[in-house]
């Protein structure tokens, strides 16, 4: 059976969150209630595969769910999505859980449970049965990861990273993908640097495009020898879980159709201001009508 023709596949973590928008974050033994709750799919790679098929890509998923209801629902989301799900592994250990705090300026407290949950093992799945533009990690298979971006590189597929903390699966594919898509935290941590230009220049010594996220304060890049800096899309933020998978399933479903840099950046940061307008981070990943009226001012 020939490969099938796909614009991003994100390979990584599923979560399912459960999201309580709260007055304030609790003090010790204090009982909080909350003003508002959402349940939904969540996890850096699914949701970065949500958001291009909401920005009208082909995408799908690669990774674990487990087989109890917070899989199933999970599962049954993306499918909804129209996210291609051949690629997600089902198994007796549970799907990781999230729970997010999220405040009135828009800031958020994320607790993540794995349990018993483990890694997939490298031969875990075959990537080949795809034809994709672009593959997207977020380090979170650290076993699986390198190995695909491995074969990647030598099918000639780009590679972009969700570099969002350093750890054994981020750490392992700095050097191995095109573009490394960093926040604030791994950047610093990464480079031992004290502030984020110095930071993306370190990584654009390894990587051949870096981007470090500052969130309500932009991003700053750099490719080769050029590097720049782009502002945040001035927005009333409600709940910012989600902005960076949006942000970095933009990138990526950009990447695949020849957006040029720095337009593409633009892109990825109207997605990201979208998503920080609605509670629960599925629920707030944008439509391409969304994202392009933000960009023209309509």
């Amino acid at each position: 059976m020939p490969a099938q023709p796909l614009d991003v596949l994100c390979l990584g973590h599923a979560a399912y969150d459960l999201t309580f928008a709260v007055p304030h974050h609790p003090a010790p033994d204090e009982k909080s209630v909350a003003d508002r709750f959402v349940g939904c799919g969540g996890g850096p790679a699914a949701n970065a595969a949500v958001a291009v098929a909401r920005l009208g890509g082909r995408s799908a998923f690669a990774g674990y769910l487990g087989d109890d209801v917070y899989g199933d629902l999970h599962l049954a989301e993306l499918a909804a999505e129209g996210v291609d799900t051949r690629l997600v592994v089902r198994g007796p250990d549970p799907t990781p859980l999230s729970v997010i705090l999220a405040k009135p300026d828009g800031r958020r407290s994320l607790v993540n449970y794995r349990g018993s949950t483990r890694p997939l093992p490298a031969n875990a799945l075959d990537p080949a049965i795809y034809q994709p533009r672009v593959i997207l990690f977020d380090g979170l298979e650290p076993d699986l990861s390198p190995p695909v971006a491995r074969w990647a590189r030598a099918q000639g597929i780009l590679t972009v990273l969700d570099a969002g903390s350093v750890h054994r699966g981020t750490a392992a594919l700095v050097e191995l993908v095109d573009y490394v898509v960093a926040s604030e935290k791994f950047g610093l941590a990464f480079s031992g640097a004290a502030e984020a230009r110095t930071a993306v220049s370190h990584l654009a010594a390894i990587a051949p495009t870096a981007v470090i996220t500052l969130g309500a304060r932009g991003l700053v890049w750099q490719r080769g020898a050029e590097a720049g800096e782009l502002g945040a899309w001035a927005v009333t933020a409600v709940d910012t879980t989600g902005a960076g998978d949006a942000f970095h399933g933009a990138l990526a479903y950009g990447l695949s159709q020849n957006r040029p840099w720095p337009d593409l950046l633009r892109y990825a940061s109207a997605a990201a201001a979208l998503c920080c307008t609605r509670h629960g981070a599925r629920l707030g990943l944008p439509t391409a009508t969304a994202v392009a009226a933000l960009l023209t001012g309509s």
